[in-house]
This record gives C-alpha cells, sequence and structure tokens, in this order.
C-alpha cells in the first residue's frame, strides 16, 4: 500500500494534468462559441452582457427624486434613503422632490 506522501504527490500531479486538459478543453468550447456565434451573427450584447465586461445584475434606474443636498434616488423598491425617511418624517411630500 501507498504512503500518504506518496498518495499526496500522485493526487497533485493528477490536479496539475487536470488543470492542463480543462484549459485545453475550455479553449475548444470557447472557440466553439465564436464560431457559432459568427455562424448565426450573434453578438455579446445579444447575450445579455454589457459590451467589454462581465453582466453583473441590474442595471441602475434613472434618478426620479433629487434630495435637498443633490442626493439621487429612483424611487424605486427597496430601503429608501435617509434624506428621503428624513423628509417624509418631517410631513414633507416625497413628489416636491421629484426631478
Amino acid at each position: 500500500m501507498a504512503s500518504y506522501s506518496e498518495l499526496m504527490s500522485q493526487a497533485q500531479a493528477l490536479m496539475a494534468q487536470a488543470e492542463q486538459v480543462r484549459k485545453q478543453e475550455l479553449a475548444q468550447v470557447i472557440a466553439d462559441i465564436k464560431a457559432r456565434m459568427k455562424e448565426y451573427g450573434i453578438t455579446i450584447e445579444d447575450l445579455g452582457a454589457a459590451s467589454g465586461r462581465k453582466a453583473a445584475g441590474k442595471a441602475k434606474a434613472a434618478a426620479k427624486y433629487r434630495g435637498p443636498n443633490g442626493e439621487l434616488w429612483s424611487g424605486g423598491p427597496g430601503r429608501k434613503p435617509d434624506w428621503v425617511k428624513a423628509a417624509l418624517a418631517a410631513g414633507k411630500d416625497i413628489e416636491s422632490f421629484r426631478i
């Protein structure tokens, strides 16, 4: 039976070999995808990715309200900014801050 250090050495060699094969396969997959995209005229934008970078979450909504110190808020769902909470607590109408 092999010793622990021998098995670890074999495992490391296998992991290095697996990584090398993964890189080779990945290169082929990317080449296949690029060929299909060219064949069908598909762009990065068609795939939902922002140009020049990976897509990362939703795009920010346009601002609809401007706070007393120039703060911007889209008025969307979720937590209200502190300046909105303060204005509402002071009895102000949020519509008075609409851009």
